[in-house]
């Protein structure tokens, strides 16, 4: 099982930095902010429950939508409450971490996991949900696991940590798979249920958001030993220590408070849009540990 590197980080140091950065003047991103008037917000269309476009209205929503508009709660009153215009931009797996670099971005809150490698490009924000890598499969398939893959075709999305470790893993056990790249979780799952793949590597979290979308969910399992770990987390601009206290201090109050609990039951435990789509998916362990003691870096 590949487990990821814990970069060490106390919740001591964090607190600090945030009462440090509230004292400060508006610098970076909140001054920019303030500047322009407006806030940017990354989001991902097709990444079920965390952030899609699920209606006619083509505003995007989901998991992570909401706490991104429960930060922008939170910007507007370090700001005095002024209005901010809030525009919404399209990001992919291969683009969201280039367009928070470059500030086109100011905020990326949708399926993105935390790494030590991506650590160096953008800073994260307190996790919001820990997730596992396993298999969507039909439930005849005789798919039980990554040993009955062998030579046979599996899809997993395109620039994702997922990719590389498929990827990584037939080679190194000589599995002889065909890993095929799709543009989108969406169009993974079509490529799953039309037959062009047995199955769907992928965070077991969105593996239920596509089975969910299935005619009949029930027709289709995650299976499989868990193969990788990750913590989903906000992206914000690396050395940007102010605004990264607003996010953080967001999240730890909605954890505190127990309204995450509400959030979260609201996208992986209901129906959702559209259709009525229902994921599922109880909150695990992980991710209570995780709201009980807020972590920005992959766990052990």
């Amino acid at each position: 099982m590949k487990k990821l590197t814990l970069i060490s980080c106390t919740l001591g140091l964090l607190i600090s930095q945030a009462v440090s950065a509230n004292d400060a003047p508006l610098q970076g991103t909140l001054k920019k902010i303030a500047d322009s008037g407006r806030i940017t917000l990354g989001y991902r269309d097709a990444s079920v429950p965390f952030s899609y476009v699920g209606d006619n209205s083509g505003k995007p929503m989901g998991y992570s939508v909401d706490l991104a508009n429960k930060i922008v709660e939170n910007v507007q009153k370090k700001l005095g409450d002024k209005p901010l215009n809030i525009k919404y931009n399209l990001v992919t797996s291969q683009t969201r971490i280039p367009l928070v670099q470059n500030g086109t971005v100011d905020l990326e809150c949708g399926s993105t996991g935390v790494t030590a490698e991506r650590q160096k490009q953008v800073a994260f924000s307190y996790g919001f949900i820990y997730v596992k890598g396993q298999l969507l499969t039909a439930k005849d398939s005789g798919i039980k696991g990554f040993d009955d893959l062998r030579e046979k075709n599996v899809v997993t999305t395109a620039g994702t940590t997922n990719e590389r470790f498929i990827k990584s893993y037939s080679a190194d056990h000589k599995m002889g798979m065909n890993v095929i790249s799709a543009k989108d979780h969406g169009e993974a799952f079509k490529m799953l249920e039309t037959g062009r793949a047995v199955a769907f590597y992928m965070d077991d979290a969105l593996l239920y958001g596509e089975r969910a979308k299935a005619r009949d969910p029930h027709n289709w399992v995650v299976v499989g030993d868990e193969q990788s770990r990750e913590i989903y987390s906000c992206m914000v601009r690396k050395d940007d220590p102010q605004f990264l206290a607003v996010v953080n201090q967001t999240l730890a109050d909605l954890y505190s408070s127990g309204e995450i609990n509400g959030i979260y039951q609201r996208w992986f435990e209901q129906p959702i849009a559209p259709n009525n789509l229902n994921l599922e998916f109880p909150m695990t362990a992980e991710l209570k540990q995780i709201i009980a003691k807020p972590v920005s870096d992959p766990v052990e």
